[in-house]
């Protein structure tokens, strides 16, 4: 690799992604921009317009901070896009839903929301509302909570997906996720409903989870650790093998 960029502008920009993507949603106003890439705030300024122009940054309008924009998230989409996530997995989430008689849902993490790629009901009935395409904020669902947990944000990008009020217990909810490999929603998003989730692996980064939905009686600690143990035994054959779930520890 050579001792310098051939390019300093683009080396500039793509300095300017990585700090913004690191940031979160809440971003970086420019004075943060250009003191963490040790530049002038002129030229920091320039950068981020460039950026700007062709949407892979967006300026709040209150705060001045800058985040990254359409154009760089859908990067990210497409990239994954080649996965075709929804049908590859689509074999391990029918697997599970036999396996545990229970609604499974496949979903990624679009900006601050799950969005629904998929999902399998049981033989039996549920009386579970659930549509492909839903978004629902992350932090309120088992899904976005693996993933965000895996994905090693901190308190205070946390801040960026979740209420001021709300941050203190879900940050408690992602470390457990990180620890146990699961993480877990009850009753946050439909009375009466709860929800199991694991992310899905491509080496250390997440780029969807899989999540068992049903009524919480069918939820205390003992059935979570079961579904738990099923749904490792169950999805890893069955993934692309680009594709793991991270290793539990109990």
């Amino acid at each position: 690799m050579a001792d310098s960029s051939p390019i300093e502008s683009v080396d500039r920009a793509l300095q300017a992604l990585a700090l913004l993507a690191d940031a979160g949603p809440r971003g970086l106003v420019l004075a943060e921009v250009a003191a963490r890439l040790d530049i002038h705030k002129t030229t920091a300024h320039r950068t981020l317009a460039a950026l700007r122009y062709r949407d892979f940054v967006t300026q709040d309008a209150t705060t001045g901070a800058y985040a990254l924009g359409g154009a760089a998230i859908a990067l990210g989409e497409s990239y994954l896009a080649g996965d075709n996530l929804s049908v590859s997995l689509h074999p391990a989430l029918v697997a599970l839903s036999r396996d545990v008689a229970e609604l499974v849902h496949l979903g990624v993490l679009v900006g601050t929301e799950i969005v629904y790629l998929d999902k399998v009901e049981p033989a039996r009935a549920v009386r579970v509302w659930s549509q492909v395409g839903r978004a629902i904020p992350a932090v309120r669902t088992a899904m976005g909570r693996a993933l965000l947990a895996f994905r090693g944000i901190d308190r205070a990008q946390l801040a960026g997906y979740a209420p001021a009020a709300d941050v203190d217990r879900v940050w408690v909810e992602l470390e457990r996720a990180r620890t146990l490999g699961r993480a877990v929603e009850d009753q946050e998003n439909e009375p009466g409903i709860g929800c199991v989730a694991v992310p899905v692996l491509r080496g250390d980064v997440p780029v969807a989870a899989v999540s068992v939905t049903a009524p919480v009686e069918r939820l205390d600690d003992e059935r979570v650790a079961e579904i738990h143990r099923r749904m490792l035994a169950t999805l890893p054959p069955l993934l692309p093998p680009t594709l793991h779930l991270p290793t539990a520890h109990p």
